[in-house]
Formats: C-alpha cells, sequence, structure tokens
C-alpha cells in the first residue's frame, strides 16, 4: 500500500465487530499467549509472600536480609524495564518476549537451587530483569496489536494474568506448606513451579506475530499489512496501516527514539515527567507490602501462620475479581476518574488499617478487621488503579519511542517498589504497623492531588489520534 502524506486524515475505521470470526480468534490466542509473561510477573512478584518465612530459617536471613532477597528482585525489575523497553524498540517485541521466557526459566531454576543467602539474592535480581521487562513489553504489545476501541479490555487482560499469577502463588504456597509441612527446602517447591508458564510462554511466542506499529516504525509496512490482516477485517487493515505509517514517517522525520531526542523534544519531556507521576502513584500505595509482606501482616494482626497462609489467598481471590470489574469498567468509564476512585478507596483502607491496628486489641477480632481491610484495599488498587496505571504507560508515549518511554517510566515505578520493599520491614520495625501506614495514606492524598492536576485522557483515542492530541496538549 501506499503511505499518505500525514496530513491526509483517512475515514475512520469500521468497528471489530465487523472482523471475520477467525480474526477475532486469532486476536484472543495473542492476548492469551502474550499475557503468560503477566503470569510469570504475578507468581514471581508474589511466591515470596509465602515462601519467605520457610526461606528465612534455611538460610538463616535477618530483617536486612529478608528486605534485600524481596526486593532484588525489584531493583532488577528497574534495569529490567528499561532495557526491555530498548529492546523491544531496536529488535521488536516478539523477539524480546521470547528472550524474557529464557530468563524467566533460567533465574527460576537459580533461585530454586540457590544454597546460600548471596546466590539467591543474584538469581533474584536476575529474576526480576525478566518481570521488569515482561512488564513493559507485554502491555507494549498488546497496545500495539489491539484495535482502538477494545485496548482498554485486552491490555488488561495482562494486570488479569498478573493478579492470576499473584493468586496461583498464594494458593499454591498454602497447598505446599501444608503437604509439606515443616520439611527443609519446602520453599524450593514454591518456587520451581513458575519454570512450566515460561516454556509455555516461549514456545507460544514463537507462532505469535510480530507488532504490526512496531514493523511499521521500522519501514516495513508490507509485513505490517499482513500482520494487520490477521487481527482486522480487511477494510479496518487498510484505513489503520495508512494511519500508522503517516505517523511512523513523522516520527522518523523527528528522529523520536532515545534518551537524547527526549531530552531535545520539550512536548516529549513533560510528557515523560507524567509518565514518571503515574508510575510512582501506583506504587506509593504501598500495594506491594501487601503482596510481598501480606502474611506477616496478617499473623501480625493475630493470625497463626498457617492460617495467615490461607487468609492470604483472599487478597490472591479479590484482586483477580476485582481486575475482571476494572476490564468491564475500562470499556465504559474514562481511565482518569477510574484512577482517581481508586486512590481513594485505597486511602480510605490504609487509614482504618491503620487504626485497627492501633486501637484493637490483639486478637480474632483485629486479625479479621484488618483482613477485611487489606481485601477493600486490594479491591481499589487491582480494580482501578493498576489496570489504568499499565494501560495509561502502553498508551502514551510515540510509537517509535514507546518501549524505551514507557521502561523509562517503569523503572521510576520499579524503584520506588524496591524502595518500599527494601524499607518497609524496617519501618514496621521502628514505628510499627499503624503509623507506618498512615505514611502511605499523606502519600495517596499527595498522589490524588497530581492525578488531577496532570493526567490526561486516553480512552476513546487510537494510538495516533492521542499521540497527536498530547503533542499539541504538551507543546
Amino acid at each position: 500500500m501506499d503511505v499518505r502524506d500525514d496530513a491526509a486524515r483517512p475515514a475512520p475505521a469500521p468497528p471489530i465487530d465487523d472482523a471475520p470470526s477467525a480474526v477475532n480468534r486469532r486476536l484472543r490466542v495473542i492476548t492469551i499467549i502474550a499475557t503468560f509473561g503477566g503470569l510469570l510477573f504475578g507468581y514471581d512478584t508474589g511466591v515470596i509472600n509465602g515462601a519467605l518465612p520457610y526461606m528465612t530459617d534455611d538460610l538463616g536471613l535477618t530483617p536486612v536480609t529478608e528486605g534485600m532477597v524481596t526486593s532484588s528482585l525489584l531493583l532488577g525489575a528497574a534495569l529490567g524495564a528499561v532495557t526491555g523497553g530498548r529492546l523491544s524498540d531496536a529488535r521488536g517485541r516478539r523477539r524480546n518476549i521470547l528472550l524474557l521466557a529464557v530468563v524467566f526459566f533460567l533465574a527460576t531454576l537459580g533461585c530454586t537451587l540457590a544454597p546460600n543467602t548471596e546466590i539467591m539474592i543474584v538469581a533474584r535480581f536476575a529474576l526480576g530483569l525478566a518481570v521488569g521487562g515482561a512488564s513493559v513489553t507485554v502491555p507494549v504489545y498488546l497496545a500495539e496489536v489491539s484495535p482502538a476501541e477494545r485496548r482498554g479490555a485486552l491490555v488488561t487482560r495482562n494486570e488479569l494474568m498478573i493478579v492470576s499469577g499473584q493468586l496461583l502463588a498464594f494458593t499454591s504456597n498454602a497447598v505446599i506448606a501444608r503437604v509439606g509441612g515443616e520439611s527443609g527446602g519446602v520453599w524450593r517447591w514454591m518456587l520451581v513451579i513458575a519454570t512450566v508458564p515460561a516454556v509455555v510462554l516461549w514456545f507460544g511466542m514463537l507462532v505469535m506475530p510480530e507488532s504490526p506499529r512496531w514493523l511499521a516504525s521500522m519501514g516495513r509496512f508490507n509485513e505490517a499489512f499482513e500482520v494487520l490482516k490477521q487481527v482486522r477485517s480487511q477494510s479496518r487493515a487498510e484505513a489503520e496501516l495508512s494511519e500508522v505509517s503517516a505517523l511512523a514517517v513523522k516520527d522518523e522525520q523527528e528522529k523520536l527514539g532515545g534518551w537524547q531526542d527526549m531530552k531535545a523534544t520539550p512536548w516529549m519531556r513533560k510528557l515523560m515527567f507524567v509518565g514518571f507521576g503515574i508510575a510512582i502513584v501506583q506504587q506509593i500505595t504501598g500495594v506491594n507490602t501487601i503482596m510481598y509482606y501480606g502474611t506477616q501482616i496478617l499473623t501480625d494482626a493475630g493470625f497463626t501462620s498457617d492460617s495467615a497462609l490461607t487468609a492470604n489467598i483472599a487478597n490472591g481471590v479479590i484482586s483477580v475479581l476485582a481486575t475482571f470489574v476494572g476490564i468491564w469498567l475500562l470499556g465504559r468509564v474514562n481511565r482518569r476518574p477510574m484512577l482517581m476512585t481508586g486512590q481513594l478507596g485505597t486511602v480510605c483502607a490504609l487509614l482504618l488499617i491503620g487504626v485497627f491496628s492501633l486501637v484493637l486489641p490483639e486478637g480474632t477480632v483485629r486479625a479479621f478487621a484488618v483482613l477485611a481491610m487489606t481485601v477493600t484495599f486490594l479491591a481499589f488498587q487491582q480494580g482501578a488503579i493498576s489496570p489504568v496505571t499499565w494501560l495509561m504507560l502502553s498508551e502514551i508515549f510515540p510509537t517509535r519511542m514507546r518501549g524505551f518511554g514507557m521502561g523509562i517510566a517503569a523503572v521510576v515505578l520499579w524503584l520506588t517498589n524496591f524502595a518500599i520493599g527494601l524499607v518497609f520491614p524496617s519501618l514496621v520495625s521502628a514505628m510499627g504497623i499503624s503509623n507506618t501506614f498512615f505514611l502511605f495514606v499523606a502519600a495517596g492524598v499527595l498522589s490524588l492531588a497530581f492525578v488531577k492536576a496532570y493526567v490526561p485522557e486516553t480512552r476513546g483515542r487510537t494510538l495516533e489520534v492521542l499521540e497527536a492530541e498530547l503533542r499539541a496538549r504538551f507543546s
């Protein structure tokens, strides 16, 4: 097809519902396979929740080394996010996901077989490289394959797989702990399960197509058209290619593609600031204190160790259910008010966790009150904040540097996550659980103000139309 001048605006594309059923099935298969990267992300970040107490006994962990084992994955994820973003821009989204599947597999084996704390920290860092790379590459791949009107639902399937991975981790931890009892090395069985989805991801991506928008950004328009025909009707593919191609030419003329280009482009600098803010907002709620230390929080509230492991499954279940609700809402309400509602809900839940931990005596009442509030917190976090965060970060950057832009924003997200994961045990030890959660409440109020002032609305636009709007808004 001919690449039209970017001033020529193509006719509106027909809706995806007009596509043959085989095309819609192909789109579903692509989404399922790619989101195994999200399943691995969720499992590998959630499994430490139940494995850590057993690992502490076997490896002789102190509060400091507990924090290092937990947060080494997050530090690796920060590096993996920016590296993965650059690689996906340079080599393609599909090829990068294949590489990540290999890293997931090898790093999981490293964690499983680690004989001491030092090797565990190194292996967890390597696993973090894969988690960070997947956190960037999979949402971008899904956003670029999806039609505009279904982008929210399809991209947030990755968030559904993340929380499903966490639920799988919580459930398998509880089952393995009950079956294995106090036998040495029970945590190794908890970790090794993650090798299975890594194998599925690698074999599945072998037969998946490359992102059509990445192909267009490389000037490979014919290949982009062939991929679009797999996931669109013929007329929709033709209309979309002309829009994508025109913008790819414009981005090439502006040399958008890296850090120097971003610093030299004023509107991109402002957009990156917004991306950083969205990333911090998602983490500053303290969500991963519950994901990583949920079992310990419930134990401190009054549950026994085994009961806390079982009760923690409720956190995983509500995360999955809330994400289903979030996917449904994304097709019906705007992203920005949904994000603000989620923030308001998490702030209230954290405030009540702090209050209950402070005023209720230790025992059954406090234990179940704290559990109820962690479930409420996760309902707002996983039903609104997390899906909107990953969706917006996959949408707001220009095609030619989408992987890089999201990667840099994800570095901020993972470093924030790393800092919180590292200091949380020490904060609880020094300040108590109540005052620690009150800190997150204050941070949540500041986050709400940021979203209200700076975050744009992204719903209902193609990626190309959205880029034009953001270019005009921030220029």
